[in-house]
């Protein structure tokens, strides 16, 4: 396990040093080394307590497992890379990365690329990403509006404790809507039960007020429809995206809070539109963009904010990016690493995640889902991403 190099320096691990221990005492062939770190969640200690051999060279080591992108100097030529390359979407201030791992004859399995037989994703953080994404979406509505108060994620070590934040939290009669349906989605909905908030369908949504905090589960079926047969079909969808339009418009007047989490590439249509904020009917005052697309699915992104600072404002009028709660503004949460306040629980499901479906078949040479997976096989672009070719710098 690498020590993460990426700036600010992420606290999350592949492997906890239960999991290390777990693998020591099942597989014979397997032997995992921590290279030191003063970050992480789990400190050195912790390993070497678990049994497991914690150093600075990690050269004899030849899988390689990080969670954030690798500083191109950190690089070890002819190694094997687990991390999030966040390249796949050919991510222009991850280009060099990319090039550096060919010409060092790198092999990389990127995380993002894991999938099951149904397009899945098999492994990620996305589930702690909502979580704590919800958690602060709800915190930034009450500062706004001074009807509750909740304290910072960060304030409390575990979810289990966070839970216990809530206990005795009256919510005034807000409206959210929920928009996705993977770990991102799955997480935010445990905060949503967790706070009592009640589940309405569509319809009751868009036609009336509640006696009770209420939210609205958004899917792709809710959100997308095809502008020629007025249906939404998943995997047209993801294959020709431009031929939908997005229905969110409808309930930029009947929503108090969006937590956003779904999935976004340049060709899907976007929630709203900028325009949208001018409208005198644009009721909503507090956006989580979980998924944390700049300019995405959220045309009000600006960019990410920051774990100490997770809250901006974006002026209604002009667009202008401004301090929070401000009137006539909408409040932004665009935090990147949201996991990172809940490291431990969100290593520990990741790891889980790591041994049952991905360690395994790495160990044994390989498998399908490790192929499609792999976007570099020692120096060489892999098939399933033939497209990234120009971005590579291969021509």
């Amino acid at each position: 396990m690498i020590r993460e190099g990426k700036a600010p320096a992420d606290n999350r691990v592949a492997l906890t040093p239960a999991q290390c221990k777990w693998l020591h005492m099942n597989f014979d062939d397997v032997k995992v080394i921590a290279q030191h770190s003063d970050k992480r969640c789990y400190s050195d200690k912790e390993y070497l307590q678990a049994g497991i051999e914690v150093k600075e060279d990690i050269s004899e080591c030849n899988v390689l497992l990080g969670i954030k992108e690798v500083p191109v100097d950190m690089l070890l030529a002819g190694k094997t890379y687990v991390f999030f390359s966040h390249t796949k979407k050919l991510q222009p201030h991850n280009r060099q990365l990319f090039k550096t791992i060919l010409d060092k004859n790198i092999t990389l399995i990127d995380y993002e690329c894991l999938e099951h037989d149904d397009g899945t994703r098999i492994i990620g953080f996305g589930f702690f990403a909502g979580v704590v994404g919800a958690h602060n979406g709800i915190m930034a509505y009450g500062n706004r509006t001074n009807a509750f108060h909740l304290q910072r994620v960060g304030s409390v070590n575990s979810f289990q404790k966070l839970i216990h934040t809530y206990f005795g939290l009256k919510l005034p009669n807000i409206k959210i809507a929920v928009t996705g349906s993977g770990r991102v989605a799955h997480g935010v909905l445990e905060i949503m039960n967790l706070l009592g908030i009640h589940e309405v369908e569509p319809d009751e949504f868009l036609a009336k007020e509640f006696s009770y905090p209420a939210y609205v589960h958004l899917k792709g079926a809710d959100l997308y429809l095809n502008k020629h047969s007025g249906r939404y079909n998943r995997e047209d969808f993801h294959a020709h995206p431009e031929n939908y339009a997005c229905t969110f418009g409808d309930f930029l007047s009947q929503t108090d809070i969006l937590m956003n989490g779904v999935y976004w590439e340049k060709n899907i249509p976007r929630l709203f539109e900028m325009e949208d904020l001018k409208k005198e009917n644009f009721r909503i005052k507090t956006i989580a963009d979980i998924t944390d697309d700049r300019n995405g699915s959220v045309p009000c992104n600006h960019g990410d904010s920051s774990i100490d600072d997770p809250i901006y404002g974006i002026d209604k009028t002009n667009f202008e990016k401004t301090a929070p709660y401000l009137p006539n503004s909408v409040d932004i949460m665009a935090v990147g690493n949201l996991p990172n306040e809940l490291p431990r629980d969100a290593s520990r499901y990741f790891g889980e995640q790591l041994i049952k479906f991905v360690l395994d078949d790495i160990r044994l040479g390989g498998s399908d889902t490790i192929y499609k997976a792999t976007m570099v096989k020692d120096g060489v672009l892999n098939n399933p991403f033939l497209y990234m070719k120009q971005y590579a710098g291969l021509g």
